[in-house]
């Protein structure tokens, strides 16, 4: 074997294995084994705490982002005023202040391990600001993250004028994934038709398709149907993405146990938004108060993959977010119930794993010849890593360190009790 560049020494991965050597050469893993004989110029002693693939955002508005109080605050906090506070916001666009916010937040999720994004860039507008901007942001972040592109008709690509050839305008500079918003059409019939229209589109082109789909607390809403009929019948399986489904969360269980069948049977792949989901639905409740996310652990036991999205971030639908995964995971975990341990690790894979894999990424994971893109987390497994949003002590891409944070700890002085230096709330 040629001498690494790099060796991760002592780690523990997320499938259990403990003690492993990690070993990096020209940019992708050369050997993963306990104990490696090898040297090289670089070693890192991880002491047994967690080395993870990156995380994977499958879901995002990077054009919004850090737009938060601009024109004005989301007074009601529902996802229809967020809306039409992005249409106040979208004719002062500019080419520049898009490029920066968006550049800023990526610097965040480098800095949180987080090196795949992808990101719905609303098309809405015939200037196309967004989506030229947003173009510039993937070629400008390429040598550090990888940033997916979807063409979003946030006002709906038949009820608003122009929406479909703006969208195909969008696809046509280079957008890689076809969207949509069936629930914001004018009708129940013509979101259905813009599924169909949407669908046939990418199939025309070859490419995947990534819907917000459902998003809503009508139990009556039925567009995540239509895409899954409409994958299987242009042969899309294993393509196609519903991105939200809230509307699942408030409908009928004997619905449900034919919907859950027919998504997995066309291969269509879910996207939860936990912490936007639980803050917009539900507004128009009293109590008991619905709080909206899609019925993840439900899906993954019918075999659907599931991932999990920020979605949003100091923007007109949300006024936090910091570009961590593990916060996503943490609330998924709390709102789904899935507290059990192999639903918590469910819930690591769906911010690393399942998005990696609705994403096609290339050589992702931890096995030789994939990229080495590799997080080190103070955590000793992924269920801590979840209970502490551990801190990212180390990023790499593709072998080279981009980011790392100092260890948290605390130095303790409390009364009747030695002094404790460096105290940290893992196991290790």
């Amino acid at each position: 074997m040629p001498q690494p560049d790099l060796i991760l020494r002592n780690a523990r991965l997320p499938d259990g294995r403990e003690g492993c050597d990690i070993a990096v050469a020209d940019g992708r893993i050369q050997a993963v084994a306990p104990a490696l004989p090898a040297t090289a110029p670089q070693e890192v002693d991880c002491a047994g705490q967690l080395v993870s693939p990156p995380f994977v955002d499958a879901h995002f508005h990077l054009d919004a982002t850090l737009s938060y109080g601009i024109p004005r605050i989301n007074a009601s906090g529902t996802l229809l005023e967020g809306i039409a506070l992005w249409g106040e916001l979208k004719p002062r666009l500019t080419h520049e202040a898009l490029v920066e916010r968006a550049l800023a937040y990526c610097d965040w999720a480098v800095g949180r391990g987080l090196l795949a994004i992808r990101s719905h860039v609303d098309t809405s507008d015939p200037r196309l600001v967004t989506v030229e901007a947003m173009l510039d942001v993937q070629r400008r972040v390429a040598p550090y993250l990888d940033l997916q592109l979807v063409a979003f008709p946030q006002d709906g690509v038949l009820r608003s004028p122009g929406g479909l050839d703006n969208l195909i305008r969008a696809l046509d500079l280079g957008v890689q994934v076809v969207g949509g918003i069936p629930h914001f059409e004018r009708t129940m019939a013509e979101g259905a038709e813009s599924v169909r229209i949407l669908c046939e589109l990418a199939a025309e082109r070859g490419l995947p398709v990534d819907m917000h789909c459902d998003e809503t607390d009508d139990p009556l809403s039925r567009h995540i149907e239509t895409l899954a009929c409409e994958t299987q019948r242009l042969g899309l399986q294993g393509r196609v993405t519903g991105s939200h489904l809230t509307s699942m969360h408030s409908m009928d269980n004997y619905y449900v146990s034919k919907l859950l069948p027919l998504m997995a049977e066309a291969q269509v792949y879910a996207i939860a938004n936990p912490l936007i989901n639980i803050t917009l639905q539900g507004r128009h409740d009293t109590y008991p108060k619905r709080r909206g996310m899609t019925r993840v652990p439900e899906m993954l036991a019918h075999g659907i993959p599931v991932a999990f999205g920020q979605d949003c971030c100091m923007d007109p639908w949300y006024s936090l977010g910091s570009g961590d995964m593990l916060d996503v995971a943490h609330m998924a975990l709390h709102v789904a119930q899935m507290t059990g341990p192999a639903a918590m690790r469910q819930c690591f894979e769906a911010v690393t794993t399942a998005p990696a894999r609705i994403l096609g990424l290339d050589g992702y994971g931890l096995e030789v010849g994939c990229h080495a893109d590799l997080v080190l987390l103070q955590a000793r497994d992924p269920i801590e890593a979840l209970r502490l949003r551990a801190t990212r002590l180390k990023v790499w891409r593709r072998g080279r360190l981009v980011a790392e944070t100092p260890p948290a700890a605390a130095s303790l002085r409390l009364p009747g009790r030695p002094a404790a230096t460096g105290f940290a709330l893992s196991r290790g």
